[in-house]
């Protein structure tokens, strides 16, 4: 079957997403669109070449047009956030790149899935699907996939376990009102905590749930700072989402989405458990959270809300 997936921006994380994906074999045409065309072409020369030993793929650059017939179209292009700008003067220029974005992407590719990887996510995603005209099923944003996956490493790396036994997730934004409902968490079939205690061979790592979540929240600057970028994790992660939504199966994975009476929530797009397949988004998860569990959703869903108010 031929697969084609289209990715816009090839700046560190979109070049890495194309990479990864010419690495596997869910794709059989890559396309990466940027506005710096010889940053575009020399990321598609050096990933070409890469591929000498696999089988056949078509990596190459292009401008929206090229992008009909896209099952998957991947949104990464956006400017990072610079020494002394607000959070809200980055969140203005992001909104007017994705605007743009959206008008021409959406003539060219009306049936393809997408995925917005640009920050702020939960933002970006919401003026996606406000502006593209595209059904909200095609539109999912990265949230905090990349978030569930740092979580899911750590507890796994202290209680010396597989992280396939790991059950756990964030919600809400992909940003510090971020949270872990650990009354839904398990190991192995118990909770986080008792597995701490009674089956982890680290016993002087202890559960923190505080402790945790920070590190969730800070791994993102914690890498920036040493390295200038994130991008590995959530080029897999988002590679997960590819062959989700190009599976023959649904899964469930924590992406943005636009709520619609889910927890009470409307008009705004954050991470739940939700079901993932062949159609896009298919439904959503509402567990049974715990009051406290709700009460830290809703604060997430009001800071966004509070963002978009401003633009």
């Amino acid at each position: 079957m031929r697969n084609k997936i289209t990715i816009i921006g090839a700046g560190s994380v979109g070049a890495t997403i194309a990479y990864t994906l010419a690495q596997d074999t869910i794709a059989n045409e890559l396309l990466l669109i940027d506005i710096n065309k010889n940053k575009a072409e020399g990321e598609v020369m050096d990933i070409m070449q890469s591929t000498a030993f696999r089988d056949p793929i078509t990596v190459k650059t292009g401008d929206y047009e090229d992008a009909k017939g896209s099952n998957i179209v991947i949104i990464t292009s956006g400017v990072a956030r610079k020494p002394g700008q607000t959070r809200l003067d980055l969140t203005k220029i992001n909104v007017g790149i994705t605007k743009d974005i959206a008008k021409n992407i959406a003539k060219a590719a009306p049936d393809a899935m997408y995925i917005i990887v640009s920050n702020p996510v939960d933002i970006l995603t919401y003026i996606f699907i406000k502006e593209s005209g595209i059904p909200e099923n095609q539109i999912i944003g990265s949230g905090t996939s990349l978030d569930t996956a740092r979580l899911r490493s750590l507890l796994a790396e202290e209680c010396s376990v597989s992280q396939k036994n790991v059950h756990a997730y964030i919600f809400g934004e992909h940003g510090d009102s971020s949270f872990v409902p650990w009354s839904k968490a398990h190991i192995a079939g118990v909770s986080v905590e008792e597995y701490y205690a009674k089956y982890s061979p680290n016993k002087d790592i202890t559960f923190d749930s505080e402790r945790i979540i920070d590190y969730v929240r800070t791994s993102g600057g914690v890498i920036i700072a040493n390295k200038g970028a994130t991008f590995y994790a959530i080029a897999i992660s988002v590679v997960r989402l590819c062959k989700l939504i190009l599976s023959a199966h649904s899964s469930a994975s924590t992406v943005s989405t636009m709520m619609h009476g889910e927890y009470g929530l409307n008009d705004v797009c954050l991470s739940i458990s939700s079901i993932i397949g062949p159609k896009g988004l298919q439904d959503r998860i509402v567990l049974d959270l715990t009051d406290e569990e709700v009460a830290k959703l809703k604060k997430s869903a009001d800071s966004l809300k509070e963002i978009i108010a401003q633009i």
